[in-house]
């Protein structure tokens, strides 16, 4: 019930319209990943899915965010079942065994049945832009080889809840589902990673 009404309340205050490229209820595991300007983002592709998939589909999400206070844990737990990760500052001393630590952790939680949304740009960007993806997509794509990635790209989500705001200003959206992102087992990581970034960039453009 709390699942079905946050749905529901996240389509109308994002006034989301929705359009398939890909087939919205293949029998596959799947990584849907997107740009990232809101907190809303997860929460809009979510709801934009189908229900019977919503169970199976498992945010990734930072936890230093999600653990601040009971109601963010509750929902982060019991409504997303997010895979929630650790975060370290850029070029620590740690933070590429962070990075690998969250890589395998988002593997292992796929299993057999789950499918994720991730955000490979790591953080919000500036309104409109698209910033260069982090390599996380690439190293989860070469442990997780047998899912689909699906790009999704995300319109005008940053003016409905602007960065630094707690409460969303009812506004028209757009989530477009785009087409599996070909497999090309030989690309080393630059070029993946391009090839990603590209799909998310011909959605943008899309009417």
């Amino acid at each position: 019930m709390i699942a079905a009404t946050l749905a529901f309340a996240a389509r109308l205050v994002s006034g989301t319209t929705v359009h398939w490229q890909c087939d919205p209820r293949a029998p596959r595991q799947r990584v849907y990943f997107a740009n990232h300007s809101s907190h809303l983002d997860f929460v809009v592709i979510w709801s934009a899915l189908p229900p019977a998939l919503r169970a199976s589909v498992r945010p990734v999400a930072g936890r230093d965010y999600w653990e601040q206070g009971p109601v963010r844990q509750y929902l982060a737990d019991h409504v997303f079942h997010a895979v929630l990760i650790e975060r370290a500052p850029e070029k620590s001393d740690h933070s590429a065994s962070v990075a690998r630590a969250s890589i395998q952790r988002m593997a292992d939680e796929m299993a057999d049945r789950y499918s994720l949304i991730v955000f490979p740009e790591g953080t919000r960007g500036v309104a409109g832009q698209l910033g260069p993806f982090k390599s996380g997509l690439y190293y989860l794509s070469r442990a997780r080889p047998d899912v689909e990635l699906v790009p999704v790209y995300l319109d005008n989500l940053n003016r409905i809840l602007p960065k630094g705001e707690m409460l969303p200003v009812p506004m028209l959206s757009r989530v477009v589902f785009g087409l599996p992102l070909p497999a090309e087992p030989r690309d080393d990581k630059d070029v993946f990673l391009a090839r990603a970034r590209d799909a998310l960039i011909r959605l943008r453009a899309e009417p």
